[in-house]
């Protein structure tokens, strides 16, 4: 295998990696929630949890499939925010699940020319690895809003990583 074809796949691997964290989390934030608490907003000038879902399948396709896959481009994004109903919980989460597997079939299948040319998303000019990382790093930080917002909820600890001793050092 050539060195830039082990590069991409590495970097893809690391993404999907990380999404697929985010999504492991979410579930795990979701479990604890009930239907209703899905769609409460901390206060006026913030989301609900299904919001954030919405925005997060939005953002997600925008930048990492329709983009990379030279699609045309769909999202109206003013409706993540301003949907106040009408999706269950595991309709939420199915369409995460699959949005996150497209998005990673797409990171995939993309040519490395494809992941080098520059386009334009919202306005930003990145590569299609600079939307990758934008996909993996957005997902992640919305998954810790989603966290807190569970967090303050259920008052308890999530459990994310029970099991793992996060106090291991590196080994080379």
């Amino acid at each position: 295998m050539d060195k830039e074809r082990e590069l991409q796949e590495e970097l893809v691997w690391n993404a999907g990696y990380r999404m697929n964290e985010s999504l492991r989390m979410i579930k795990i934030c979701l479990d604890q929630l009930s239907e209703e608490q899905l769609w409460e907003k901390p206060n006026e000038s913030s989301n609900s949890i299904a919001n954030l879902i919405l925005h997060l399948c939005g953002n997600i396709t925008q930048y990492g499939i329709a983009s990379i896959q030279n699609l045309e481009d769909e999202r109206v994004r003013d409706e993540e925010f301003s949907t106040d109903s009408g999706y269950s919980k595991a309709e939420l989460v199915k369409k995460l699940e699959d949005t996150i597997s497209d998005a990673k079939r797409a990171f995939y299948d993309a040519p490395l020319n494809e992941l080098l040319r520059k386009r334009n998303v919202q306005g930003f000019n990145f590569s299609g690895v600079g939307n990758i990382i934008h996909v993996t790093e957005h997902l992640s930080y919305h998954t810790g809003q989603i966290a807190l917002w569970t967090k303050i909820l259920q008052n308890k600890d999530l459990g994310f990583y029970g099991g793992v001793n996060l106090n291991a050092k590196n080994e080379s």
